[in-house]
């Protein structure tokens, strides 16, 4: 079983996510692995802090 990545956290992982697409979110990871793990609290976190970074790529992408 998998634990979640942030530092100081515990809980089990709910998603893996790339650690690319991790970093921009601006949480702070125990590891630099490939994939890191996100339990559901900092998962959510994850989702609010990129929805931005994605809406500025998907327009950047129509052209």
């Amino acid at each position: 079983m998998e634990y979640c990545d942030v530092e100081g956290c515990n809980q089990p992982a709910h998603r893996s996510i790339s650690y690319d697409d991790a970093i921009k979110s601006g949480l702070r990871f125990k590891t630099k692995r490939r994939r890191v793990y996100l339990c559901k609290e900092h998962y959510k976190i994850y989702k609010k802090n990129v929805k931005k970074f994605k809406r500025l790529e998907k327009w950047r992408w129509m052209g």
